[in-house]
């Protein structure tokens, strides 16, 4: 009952994504199914077919969009690759009634633990086609939040963010 229950046969089905078996316990190219669940996250993301897209492969640029186009103003934006540095400077410019020691605080990742490990390193899923659909869906934030489109082994940002075109170019 993996991912939204009854959706795992339509994947299969419609998309010849393999999810390891009834279980998750089983092998199978793992390459070949996540390039193709990328198809399957374009179409859900253009035409809300086959299901509504998951807020989680949306841009951050759409969310951050949101609060600016409503009159908000960030005064500043870290990295999740960062977090600890970047929360640790948002608690440093509060008063807070108890004193935060971020070391202190459990981190947990609720997809952790569920279906299969992966087998291989992050850049080895991306062929030119895998990188045409990454940059198609997640464009504005290789550019705002400064990722690295060109090398998918590189999970952190290449320069810093600009907060002055982060509100420019998504205020409109």
């Amino acid at each position: 009952k993996r991912y939204r229950g009854n959706l795992v046969p339509l994947l299969i089905q419609k998309y010849g994504i393999e999810v390891g078996g009834e279980d998750g316990t089983e092998e199978f190219d793992q390459v070949k199914s996540f390039r193709r669940f990328l198809l399957f996250v374009r179409d859900t993301i253009r035409w809300r077919r086959p299901m509504e897209p998951d807020i989680h492969w949306s841009a951050m640029a759409g969310h951050v969009s949101t609060f600016i186009v409503n009159g908000g103003k960030y005064d500043r934006i870290f990295w999740t690759e960062a977090f600890n540095e970047g929360m640790q400077g948002v608690l440093d410019a509060i008063d807070t009634p108890h004193k935060i020691d971020l070391a202190d605080i459990p981190r947990f990742n609720e997809s952790e633990g569920h279906g299969p490990k992966r087998l291989h390193p992050v850049e080895d899923y991306f062929d030119d086609m895998a990188m045409h659909l990454i940059y198609e869906i997640f464009k504005r934030d290789f550019e705002l939040f400064r990722y690295d489109f060109a090398n998918p082994g590189n999970k952190m940002p290449i320069g810093e963010i600009d907060l002055d075109e982060v509100h420019a170019k998504l205020g409109d």
